[in-house]
């Protein structure tokens, strides 16, 4: 029989085969999927992994994996620090809806204004807003214990109806013909987050999720601040010896996740999507925890597999275009990804062995 036995240190050369175990575990189960949906599987991964890069049409399609990719990789950044210390924030889209509305209502009150200030206060009021938001679950555990993982989640969809509110009342475009949304960004040069080389999907958001992982290693190799965190994580009990304060991680980890998030939805929400909607947000913040453990909460591991979920993304889309792949399909294949490398990740810290069962 097989037994699963506890190892006496954890496998590294399974903490970094883990991740590319479950990309192939979930290709072989996302193809069994599309098999049942009456679509041929190899077609199907094929048009996933291999025609947004190689394609006839891959020109079209390469510059957005860095549009699709800089969220992503960005609010991942931020949830890796506080996953490393054990503090679980799952309300990132939260932060990032809150992040998008701050940084638009800055540029909406000053249109038609035009001028250079503009676009820096915007990042600098999508950063506050989605750090604001991600204090109101960091003060109440510091303060009352609550749960982190609870408060967060659900102040996700109160961001939702705040954004529909916005979409419907108070951002609305006057002159938009009674349709909810705002303003379009793109429209509006000084609050445009355009991109920096045409026709490269390299905009302010990629520069920032860059800027975002170096920070991110620096801090977790160089500083104290990142040795204070992988030591809690690791071995909190040592680090209460160690003089570490727990509300103070609390406060910072989770402070940085928002800011980093609130930046991200900031960048799209005055770049590639423009404006505020009602259905603005399409999950990234959830996907980035994905992220986030594919890439083993390392910043250049979170660089990767932000780009391969980024992928997944775009030929997902192709997908649903060309073979008609229902959009929940091409979801669950993505969530596939996470259940994986969670199953798989049991193998880092134990080991299969076949034992002879004793006979009565």
């Amino acid at each position: 029989m097989l037994k699963l036995e506890k190892r006496p240190q954890p496998s590294k050369a399974w903490v970094w085969l883990a991740p590319i175990v479950a990309v192939v575990a979930t290709m072989i189960a996302g193809g069994l999927l599309f098999a049942l949906l009456g679509k041929d599987p190899l077609v199907a991964i094929r048009t996933i992994f291999w025609d947004p890069l190689f394609s006839e049409f891959a020109f079209f399609y390469r510059p957005q994996l860095l549009v699709k990719g800089a969220p992503l990789v960005l609010i991942a950044i931020g949830l890796s620090l506080g996953f490393r210390a054990g503090i679980w924030n799952i309300g990132a889209e939260g932060q990032y809806i809150v992040g998008a509305l701050c940084g638009a209502g800055v540029g909406l009150a000053f249109y038609p204004v035009e001028g250079w200030f503009i676009f820096p206060l915007m990042v600098m009021a999508g950063a506050l807003g989605g750090w604001a938001w991600a204090m109101i679950p960091a003060v109440l555990k510091v303060k009352f214990g609550t749960n982190e993982i609870l408060v967060s989640l659900m102040l996700v969809y109160v961001a939702e109806q705040l954004l529909a509110s916005m979409a419907l009342g108070l951002m609305k475009n006057p002159e938009g013909f009674g349709f909810p949304g705002s303003r379009n960004l793109q429209q509006y040069p000084s609050a445009h987050n355009a991109e920096l080389i045409a026709g490269s999907g390299m905009h302010w958001g990629v520069v920032a999720a860059m800027v975002a992982v170096i920070f991110a290693y620096v801090l977790m190799t160089r500083h104290i601040l990142g040795f204070h965190i992988r030591l809690t994580g690791e071995a909190p009990r040592a680090a209460r010896f160690a003089g570490v304060n727990p509300a103070r991680l609390v406060l910072v980890c989770l402070g940085l996740a928002g800011a980093l998030a609130g930046l991200a939805g900031m960048f799209e929400v005055s770049g590639p999507a423009g404006r505020v909607s009602i259905d603005f947000n399409v999950g990234y913040g959830f996907t980035a925890i994905i992220v986030a453990f594919l890439g083993r909460l390392h910043p250049l591991g979170i660089l990767l597999a932000g780009l391969l979920m980024a992928l997944t993304y775009i030929g997902g889309e192709i997908a649903q275009s060309r073979l008609g792949l229902p959009a929940a399909a091409i979801q669950m294949f993505q969530g596939m990804l996470l259940f994986f490398l969670l199953a798989v990740d049991v193998m880092t810290n134990y080991r299969l062995r076949l034992t002879w069962r004793e006979v009565a």
